[in-house]
């Protein structure tokens, strides 16, 4: 027995003195700090306004996961929805609002806006949508555009919205980084910055960019240029990510010292993110032929589109856009305005939910996106007169859930669950009416926005002071 365990002793030696001929002579005997590039420097500092324990009763209700109850209930308790069914425990002291004949919603969210770095009063000073210097802008981000006083967000807040993604423009192949927000003032972008949602990387096809930069006699000038300039910086991303996860893995292993770590290119930093998974992809594409090269492109290179945006072909490819698992951000009628836009047809939407693919109404408008149930409406009203039976609570889908999927944050918010944000709106009449409007907004179980009180609509401080502001007509 003492034998075999010098002979284990011996063993273990041999094996520390074969590492340390592996380690470089100067290595520390410590591992040295491993520098790591983070994921969320600019990260959320958004704080719920105070919720109240409150139970909507004898309403109607689309929870926004296709499930609709009559005659219901519904509680929202500490920030959260806590129940909901035919009937509901309803604690003491608890806000009761009646319900009757009314609507109960998930909260609407616009995968797709523009407020804050195209805020209104619509001037050139506050244009701030398109760094439109290069083909490929990946190093900037939206939120460092945003005004926060951008009375859109109070109008969206009124339209029944609870939550918004914020895109760069569609000047560039690469336009940059979208945030998250929650139509709630704050001093700062970071207060209205919906806590752990991913970021996203806004990509262009198509006219846009080939119009931008080919007119200046520069790259691309032509849909090929788009692909090959795209496909050349999707190339330096990979290498880039190969060396800061050799570096990494290295600096693990007490290896490699700081000074070794690359250097860092804010561009690459968020193509590496997509590469890795973090980042989720926003392509703003119009054709199904070009939406095709974009998914090729992005298996060549090991990433994955998370939704098309505008798509107004994606009828023509919905079987494969199912088989990706890719969204499609559509309009109802928004489509001719130019020759991507040619074929469009108002069926777009049902077309793509028939197919199984995942549908989604999105605004790109700073008015739009206070009517966006109305959106909706128009489209199930074209779905219906192609022969498809949509049901008005299947159709919230693409209003609440569907976006929130495309937005990485269904976990949380999209539709009325036990244990979800309560995100939730109260409507005047069947939401997907003309003569419905939001009477009441709660996000995160905090009253935001109430018909019948002036004193809860909020109002940009920009506005505060001037004739009619914070109205809503």
């Amino acid at each position: 027995m003492r034998t075999k365990f010098l002979l284990a002793v011996a063993g273990l030696a041999l094996a520390a003195g074969a590492g340390a001929k592996d380690r470089p002579k100067d290595a520390p005997t410590t591992p040295p700090e491993v520098v790591r590039i983070g994921k969320d420097p600019w990260p959320s500092t958004y704080k719920a306004y105070p919720a109240a324990t409150t139970v909507i009763r004898g309403a109607t209700i689309y929870d926004g996961a296709g499930r609709k109850f009559t005659n219901a209930m519904i509680r929202l308790e500490g920030g959260k929805v806590a129940e909901i069914g035919n009937s509901v425990t309803v604690p003491q002291g608890a806000n009761i609002i009646d319900g009757a004949g009314k609507y109960v919603t998930a909260g609407i969210i616009d995968i797709h806006s523009h407020l804050g770095v195209y805020p209104s009063p619509g001037v050139d000073a506050h244009s701030d949508g398109n760094e439109a210097t290069s083909p490929a802008r990946p190093e900037v981000w939206a939120e460092h555009s945003v005004w926060p006083q951008d009375p859109g967000f109070s109008r969206a807040l009124a339209g029944g919205v609870t939550a918004l993604h914020t895109l760069p423009g569609s000047a560039n192949l690469f336009g940059g980084r979208g945030v998250t927000l929650k139509p709630v003032y704050g001093r700062s972008v970071q207060e209205m910055k919906y806590p752990q949602a991913p970021y996203s990387l806004k990509m262009a096809c198509g006219e846009n960019p080939k119009r931008v930069y080919g007119g200046r006699n520069q790259l691309p000038a032509t849909r090929m240029g788009n692909i090959a300039y795209a496909r050349q910086l999707w190339s330096d991303a990979v290498i880039y990510k190969r060396r800061w996860d050799d570096y990494t893995k290295r600096a693990e292993a007490g290896i490699a010292r700081p000074t070794e770590a690359p250097r860092r290119e804010l561009a690459l930093d968020t193509l590496a993110g997509v590469l890795s998974g973090d980042i989720l992809v926003q392509n703003h594409c119009y054709r199904a032929d070009e939406m095709a090269n974009v998914m090729s492109m992005a298996r060549e290179f090991g990433y994955k589109v998370t939704a098309f945006h505008h798509a107004v072909e994606s009828y023509k490819i919905a079987d494969l856009l199912k088989q990706e698992g890719i969204c499609s951000a559509m309009w109802a009628d928004w489509y001719g305005f130019k020759m991507e836009s040619y074929d469009g047809i108002r069926e777009n939407i049902a077309l793509v939910d028939a197919a199984g693919a995942c549908a989604i109404v999105h605004s790109d408008d700073q008015n739009g996106i206070q009517r966006l149930n109305q959106e909706a409406a128009k489209a199930i009203a074209a779905g219906r007169r192609l022969g498809f039976a949509i049901a008005p609570e299947h159709a919230w889908t693409w209003l609440s859930l569907n976006p929130a999927k495309g937005l990485g944050i269904a976990a949380s918010t999209g539709s009325l669950e036990a244990g979800k944000a309560a995100d939730v709106v109260l409507w005047s009449a069947e939401p997907f009416s003309v003569m419905a409007r939001p009477t009441h907004v709660w996000i995160d179980g905090a009253l935001m926005y109430d018909w019948g009180d002036p004193k809860r609509r909020p109002t940009a401080d920009f506005e505060l002071g001037q004739p009619g502001a914070g109205e809503v007509k």
